[in-house]
């Protein structure tokens, strides 16, 4: 069972799952787990395709419903028809999905006007900066490369409002330099309070990241403790 209840002063949990699991006819995608994740704090998955990881993120952003256990997002049942988790939780899928006929800045313009956000080309600007995306702020995604796809998506995430950061394999499509700019990027939402769940097959990107790291197989938790200590057990890490 993962997680356990934050220690005496510690911020409340933000997302908090009890017994959470998830099948899909006979498949078991995944077993019974606990989580909590608090702000400010990243909690990284770890493991291959199939063992569980985005199955888990799509129950913590409200996207499934657990098959067994509660999922609860600032003391209330997890639902994306929520408009309080629509409103709170920003999520990086492990697609991407785009309007082909809209430029970068548009798809960014489109965020902000759903999510009443002010100064909002202001803030567009900030972020077009911020991902290396102002050389092609009128650009169709259909002209972009597969990293640069990556960093809309990411874009499209930090526009809007955010208390907690859902993101599934954000590192695919990019090189190793927006690899470190993202770990930057992790690191700073922490900062200013964002609770980051993380799922990724970069044992480098969790331990920088990461506060806890909770390994997957088969939908099944394997290691789970710091970053360190899980890579350590898994043989990845020296």
């Amino acid at each position: 069972m993962t997680g356990s209840t934050a220690p005496h002063g510690a911020p409340a949990p933000l997302l908090r799952l009890r017994g959470v699991s998830r099948t899909y006819g006979e498949r078991k995608a995944l077993l019974p787990l606990d989580l909590d994740l608090e702000p400010g704090t990243c909690t990284a998955l770890f493991g291959h395709n199939g063992s569980g990881k985005s199955t888990l993120l799509r129950i913590a952003c409200g996207r499934d419903e657990p098959t067994s256990g509660t999922a609860r997002f600032a003391g209330r049942k997890i639902s994306e028809d929520d408009p309080e988790v629509r409103a709170r939780v920003a999520v990086v899928g492990d697609t991407v999905a785009t309007y082909p006929d809209l430029t970068v800045r548009e798809h960014l313009e489109l965020v902000t006007v759903a999510h009443a956000v002010e100064d909002a080309g202001a803030w567009i600007d900030e972020v077009l900066a911020d991902r290396r995306l102002s050389g092609h702020a009128q650009a169709l995604p259909g002209s972009l490369s597969s990293g640069q796809l990556q960093s809309l998506l990411l874009a499209a995430a930090l526009v809007r409002p955010r208390d907690l950061l859902v993101l599934d394999e954000p590192e695919q499509r990019l090189d190793p330099d927006a690899r470190v700019r993202l770990a930057e990027l992790l690191n700073g939402e922490k900062r200013d309070g964002v609770a980051v769940l993380l799922a990724t097959h970069q044992p480098e990107l969790a331990e920088t990241v990461a506060d806890r790291m909770i390994a997957l197989e088969d939908g099944r938790v394997i290691a789970e403790g710091p970053p360190a200590e899980v890579l350590g057990e898994l043989g990845l890490r020296g």
